[in-house]
């Protein structure tokens, strides 16, 4: 979330910001610094009385020694009443910070400069392409009637076992997936990415401490009994290692990697964008994230984009870089670069990555700061991104490898899966 600090002294610069999203925060904004000087108000109100209080009792103390007994207890009636105004404005201050906290929770990131003004995805940047689309032969078919085909992914199956959208790999279907992960996770671990293995449910706490909640509450299962959560992706997990953190600079940068599934409620509307493997509620993602000093984190952030292409490269996948518009940023993001590889079958775009910076926005929430060379206690900037989701890496690798023999594994993943064609 937003630091109070940073909105009053940038109130006119965060309003305009916030307006690239597409919201008119003025009244949020204005509400959130009022709050703030009212909590600020009750709390030298509260200093001060406990002040008071506290030289009273002082007082009252010297009186009893010197034998003053009576003049004693008529101040001890005084630190009586001054002890119930302590705690009366005690629980002012705390019900004025919940609802300054809970104000705080609405306001989304503030969007980087360079981000462009638009209200949908339509409206986003492209600023890259590679690659070559194939040229498919007559007969192509997209991804979901291939794996009916050669048997290797059931949705049937995983319809019958849990409901839509939770599909059962099959055979030659099931190990390359689990090529993908181990080549995503080498590549990563090669870049200087520690590898993490992390829960795959979390607390309520970790779920606001990256933003999840409550932006994104309907969007994760939630196990009521226990009040935990089915992660939606590795990031909340790993970046949660480092709430409640105190890292010294010399320890910046930290780079995590991890492997995990992830849960999501929301699977949109029947369609042809939707079928097959193109969203599903589980799914199977490498995550990469990295925690930054604060003069450090876009160049950061260019190197993770770097290395994402860098894969896709290898894969030999032809795809395209966007940057997002402020009505398509995530809650969370100040500046979000999404990869979409081109499926020839579908002759569509399929976003396979986000990579996103999200300066100090989370790490406000998570309390993750790192001592400066100073000697001062200062806010780190947090990144993550998909590197990368599977479910539309593997559809476009089946759509645009496919032959009239079978479909062709990329040359990168041969020494992972041991075969070279599914027919």
């Amino acid at each position: 979330m937003l630091q109070v600090a940073f909105i009053r002294e940038n109130k006119e610069d965060v309003i305009a910001r916030l307006a690239k999203r597409n919201i008119d925060a003025t009244e949020m904004i204005n509400n959130a610094i009022v709050l703030d000087e009212e909590r600020r108000a009750l709390q030298t109100k509260l200093d001060s009385t406990k002040a008071e209080s506290n030289g009273l009792s002082k007082e009252i103390g010297n009186l009893f020694k010197s034998g003053e007994a009576q003049k004693a207890n008529l101040l001890k009636e005084k630190t009586t009443q001054l002890k119930e105004t302590t705690k009366a404005l005690e629980q002012e201050l705390n019900d004025k910070a919940d609802a300054l906290k809970e104000l705080l929770y609405k306001i989304p990131n503030v969007p980087n400069e360079i981000v462009p003004s638009g209200n949908t995805d339509e409206d986003n940047e492209e600023i890259y392409r590679e690659g070559d689309i194939p040229t498919l032969h007559k007969g192509a078919t997209p991804h979901w009637d291939l794996i009916k085909k050669y048997d290797i992914v059931d949705f049937e199956l995983g319809n019958k076992i849990t409901g839509a959208g939770f599909p059962v790999y099959k055979g030659k279907g099931a190990r390359l997936q689990r090529a993908l992960i181990s080549y995503f996770l080498d590549k990563n671990t090669t870049a200087g990415y520690t590898e993490v293995q992390v829960p795959h449910l979390v607390n309520e706490a970790s779920g606001y401490g990256t933003g999840q909640l409550p932006d994104k509450e309907g969007q994760m299962y939630h196990v009521t009994e226990d009040n935990l959560y089915l992660i939606p992706t590795a990031e909340v997990p790993a970046t949660n290692i480092f709430r409640n953190t105190l890292l010294n600079e010399s320890d910046l940068p930290i780079g995590l990697t991890g492997y995990t599934p992830c849960f999501r409620r929301e699977a949109g509307n029947w369609g042809a964008h939707v079928r097959g493997l193109n969203r599903l509620h589980q799914f199977d993602k490498v995550e990469i994230l990295r925690v930054e000093h604060p003069d450090k984190s876009y160049d950061a952030l260019n190197g993770m984009v770097e290395h994402v292409k860098s894969i896709l490269k290898e894969l030999k996948l032809p795809y395209r870089i966007l940057k997002l518009c402020g009505g398509d940023l995530g809650f969370t993001s100040a500046l979000t670069y999404d990869f979409e590889v081109f499926s020839t079958a579908q002759d569509r775009w399929l976003e396979i990555s986000s990579v996103s910076n999200f300066e100090t926005f989370q790490a406000n929430r998570l309390k993750l700061r790192f001592k400066n060379s100073d000697g001062k206690n200062e806010l780190c900037h947090t990144l993550n991104g998909s590197s990368l989701a599977l479910p539309r890496v593997l559809a476009g690798i089946l759509e645009n490898y496919q032959t009239e023999n079978g479909i062709k594994i990329p040359e990168v993943l041969v020494p992972y899966t041991g075969f070279d064609m599914i027919s």
